[in-house]
């Protein structure tokens, strides 16, 4: 790769079909790769993806710099107060929204502080939502939603699930990737 400074590439061969690049938080760039693909072709594929590279390091280094800067302090409990609240007047509202959309009905709402999960249903239809998706873009915030209420019709995540948060958004992979990519960030401000 032609570049003003040397990018490390760890490649990790194994019983893949296809050759993919990943750019970890940590700035590694790593290639995984079929165990039949020769040097010349992984650095082929890794010339052909420089500037997807080179504008992912960028990102991820920005975010590496911030976090490594203090920059994404602690939560304060007055924080956490204050997202509970704005999602108790906010969740409730998208929840009878995409519930009358879908035609389900649902128990209890309830707000909670999680580390480890955005939402969940209980087998009785209560659903719970962490406070901390009032700092989710709208759309991510409607796909945890949708995600729930989808769970009264299947208690499960199959393929006959998946099939029915699509039905209401078509392009959830988006917000399930965006949470996948920046969820773990906010969780790790909880206190």
């Amino acid at each position: 790769m032609e570049n003003k400074e040397k990018i490390e590439i760890e490649i990790i061969k194994s019983n893949r079909k296809t050759i993919a690049i990943e750019v970890r938080q940590d700035l590694r760039v790593i290639v995984r790769a079929p165990k039949r693909a020769s040097n010349r072709e992984i650095m082929k594929f890794v010339e052909q993806k420089q500037d997807w590279i080179a504008k992912h390091l960028a990102h991820m280094q920005i975010r590496y710099e911030e976090t490594r800067r203090g920059k994404e302090k602690q939560f304060t409990y007055d924080d956490i107060r204050k997202m509970k609240d704005e999602a108790k007047m906010v969740i409730p509202d998208r929840v009878k929204y995409y519930a009358d959309i879908m035609g389900v009905t649902f128990g209890k709402i309830t707000i909670k502080n999680q580390k480890t999960r955005w939402g969940s249903c209980s087998s009785k239809g209560n659903l719970n939502f962490n406070c901390l998706l009032m700092l989710t873009p709208d759309k991510v915030r409607d796909y945890v939603v949708i995600h729930e209420l989808c769970h009264l019709k299947q208690m499960n995540h199959s393929k006959m699930f998946w099939a029915e948060v699509e039905k209401v958004m078509p392009d959830y992979k988006v917000y399930r990737q965006w949470l996948s990519q920046n969820g773990n960030m906010l969780i790790e401000r909880m206190k």
